[in-house]
């Protein structure tokens, strides 16, 4: 039986760790786009704001549909209101300039009622129905916008934590190269075959290889967590990239991407502009409808009961039905130039809603030259970066091989590392920039 407990005890331990243990992904770049845009948690907030609009419609719409409302009441007079009658009403016999008070009523009284109420006709109602479908468009375009938004920056965070893996890689395979060239300096220099200053050139720059590669390590962590902060998941959880640099910038490689042209109608930032625009011309359709008369009907159906004791509940109590249906008619005529003022107001809301969805048409406009001339420039620097790196590799290594014979100072040999270092990153980076340009046009042009 003891055995049994410590089994189970076992079991239960081992099931309650395995529920702490962050879980494991591992993705690729268009896996991680879909996963951001389903966890991401701007993303979730988005989705709630248009089931909110969507909530907010049917408000607005339900307000011009029947209305039924109940109440009930109970009185309980513990002191009557008593009225003053002037004169002998009640006893002709009395002193005409006499006060009689009456009460009116009875001790107790209950009422309950029905009403049903129904909007006839009401201009600002048509506008709000009109408007409702337009607040509901502007938080399906601004989950749109969202969408874009997260996908740009999941494909920048994506590219830093690769362009930091390659980054170490590089640094990794430079300090072993360095730390075997040191060495061997280091036992030449005790044979007295060269300078100290060799050997002490080759230790400063194997001392800021390490600097960076320890830096870049702790870029690589943040930048992890980056990503993962933007995929909707645990900072803490462990998350492996399957994507290569060098073979996500391939498939970014589109040049016919920035010659298709440019339609500003499809970017999300124009239909928001567009969305604002008839929002404003609502809201002055609102004001104008204010002018117009409004019409509504009631029916109300109830009981009321009167006694001077509690006998509400007894199945003899009387009850009084009564019924009645009223019309109501509102006709504005003079407001004192007021509502005049709030429509001239929202009219001018309605320009400036036009100049700013004009303003940012051309905005945009500008914003699509400036991308496509970067992408296309981040390809030409691609091939630049590629081709120096290559003259780099071959000056560093030619001056390696003069170092070693003795036919080149450490400064040359120093200085030749230094360039083929920076070379390196460059080389890395223009393939970063690639992926990121062509993701900052593809939002302009919201292509998919």
């Amino acid at each position: 039986m003891k055995h049994k407990f410590v089994l189970i005890f076992l079991l239960i331990a081992g099931l309650l760790q395995a529920q702490d243990k962050p879980q494991s992904y591992s993705l690729s770049l268009q896996q991680a786009i879909d996963h951001a845009l389903q966890h991401n948690y701007s993303i979730i907030n988005a989705n709630r704001d248009i089931d909110a609009a969507k909530q907010k419609k049917w408000e607005t719409t339900a307000t011009g549909l029947p209305q039924i409302s109940g109440s009930a009441s109970y009185l309980n007079n513990f002191d009557f209101t008593l009225q003053g009658i002037s004169g002998n009403a009640f006893n002709p016999s009395a002193d005409p300039n006499t006060i009689s008070l009456v009460a009116f009523g009875t001790k107790q009284s209950m009422n309950s009622s029905l009403t049903l109420s129904q909007l006839i006709f009401d201009g600002s109602y048509i506008v709000a129905l009109q408007a409702s479908k337009t607040y509901l468009k502007y938080y399906e375009n601004a989950k749109l916008k969202t969408n874009t938004d997260i996908k740009e920056t999941v494909i920048n965070a994506y590219g830093n934590v690769l362009l930091a893996e390659e980054s170490i890689a590089i640094l990794e395979k430079n300090k072993a190269t360095l730390s075997k060239t040191l060495a061997d300096t280091q036992e030449t220099y005790k044979n007295g075959l060269i300078e100290e200053e060799n050997v002490e050139q080759l230790q400063i720059t194997l001392a800021s290889i390490e600097s960076n590669l320890n830096n870049t390590r702790r870029l690589l962590d943040v930048a992890n967590k980056m990503l993962k902060f933007t995929l909707g998941i645990d900072v803490n959880s462990d998350l492996t990239l399957t994507d290569k640099l060098d073979n996500l910038m391939l498939s970014h490689l589109d040049m016919a991407l920035s010659q298709n042209g440019f339609d500003v109608n499809n970017n999300i930032n124009y239909q928001i502009a567009s969305n604002f625009q008839e929002q404003k011309s609502l809201e002055l359709k609102l004001q104008r409808s204010k002018a117009l008369p409004t019409l509504g009907a009631a029916v109300n159906f109830g009981y009321n009961s009167f006694a001077n004791d509690f006998s509400f509940a007894d199945s003899k109590q009387k009850w009084n039905k009564y019924s009645n249906l009223g019309v109501s008619l509102n006709v504005p005529i003079f407001s004192s130039f007021g509502r005049s003022a709030k429509t001239q107001q929202a009219k001018i809301a309605y320009e400036q809603a036009k100049t700013q969805l004009t303003q940012t048409e051309q905005q945009l406009k500008l914003q699509y030259e400036k991308a496509k001339s970067e992408y296309e420039f981040s390809i030409e620097e691609y091939a630049t970066s590629k081709s120096n790196l290559n003259l780099a590799e071959r000056i560093e290594k030619k001056q390696q091989i003069k170092f070693t014979e003795g036919l080149s100072s450490s400064f040359d040999f120093s200085e030749a590392q230094r360039q083929l270092y920076t070379a390196q990153q460059n080389y890395l980076q223009s393939m970063v920039n690639i992926i990121n340009k062509k993701a900052a046009l593809e939002k302009l042009t919201n292509k998919n």
